[in-house]
């Protein structure tokens, strides 16, 4: 029961990493329609940018957050308004564009580091908090809350606020919502700079427990895609609990079948729910082809 009760520990928290990850680019994914394959290139340089307040000016990456945070909102929204809204009319090279984007990014923090290894050492990433029949790292747990919060947070923002009302208008038919006077593309630079604050937030919180490398994107985003699709685009409920499922999936089937097929499992389950629903667990019937035929 104990081994049982600690995979599950486990997993929850590895899914509690996924979600952080994969809600930035639900986001994007589910309002602005673009595959943004430049979204773990986000948290990687989000995550070097906390490892140099870090080592600059002593500064804890939970402190860092609310600089790097605001820092990547902006960044997205450049990126967005520069690179991806010209292209509008143009779906396949937005795509390309956030490849191009990967490599780029990916090159330049390279030939920055040397592509030599960094780490962000605080209490947090060597602190285990001890729950009698169960182990956790601190820093996964800290990790796991804030997800939850952000999570939370964004419900009621998109449920509540105007701009979330607004938002989810543009999820459901941008057309219908230009003809009701709703500025699309504003809210798809609003979108983009929320997913890229996000990426900010997972870079800060992640950095202290793991190694720094210009490739670490690759890390979470193939995760983060699987997630994104399998709880629904535009669905934050979808993002959050499909990536608690695929922590769960993924930290048993390692345990329990082979580690080297942990991925491999989820992915067969992930593939198994597209046939029976395309849309995803938590996704409107039809969403994943309304963004396609609104290009």
């Amino acid at each position: 029961m104990n081994t049982f009760l600690n995979v599950l520990l486990s997993g929850l928290l590895l899914g509690g990493i996924y979600a952080l990850v994969s809600l930035g680019l639900n986001l994007i994914f589910g309002v602005v329609r673009i595959v943004n394959f430049a979204q773990g290139e986000f948290i990687m340089v989000a995550m070097y940018a906390t490892y140099a307040c870090f080592f600059f000016f002593g500064m804890s990456p939970y402190v860092a957050v609310f600089i790097i945070a605001p820092g990547m909102f902006l960044f997205g929204i450049i990126v967005q308004r520069l690179l991806l809204q010209p292209l509008r009319d143009e779906p396949l090279m937005q795509v390309f564009t956030t490849f191009g984007l990967l490599i780029l990014m990916q090159n330049v923090v390279l030939a920055i580091t040397r592509g030599e290894g960094k780490s962000v050492a605080v209490a947090a990433s060597r602190t285990v908090i001890d729950l009698g029949i169960m182990k956790a790292n601190a820093g996964r747990v800290i990790i796991f809350i804030v997800t939850a919060a952000i999570a939370g947070a964004l419900l009621a923002f998109l449920r509540y606020s105007h701009a979330g009302k607004v938002i989810r208008a543009v999820i459901q038919d941008r057309d219908a919502a230009r003809l009701m006077g709703i500025n699309v593309e504003l809210t798809y630079l609003l979108v983009f700079g929320l997913g890229a604050a996000l990426a900010g937030v997972a870079g800060s919180l992640l950095a202290p427990i793991y190694t720094l490398q210009p490739q670490i994107g690759g890390n979470f985003i193939l995760a983060a895609f699987a997630v994104v699709v399998l709880g629904g685009m535009g669905s934050v409920a979808g993002a959050y609990i499909g990536g608690l499922a695929v922590g769960i999936v993924e930290s048993f089937a390692g345990y329990y079948v082979d580690p080297a097929l942990k991925q491999a499992i989820w992915f067969l389950i992930f593939i198994a729910v597209l046939v029976v629903r395309p849309s995803g667990l938590f996704g409107r019937k039809g969403t994943e082809e309304l963004g396609l035929r609104q290009h």
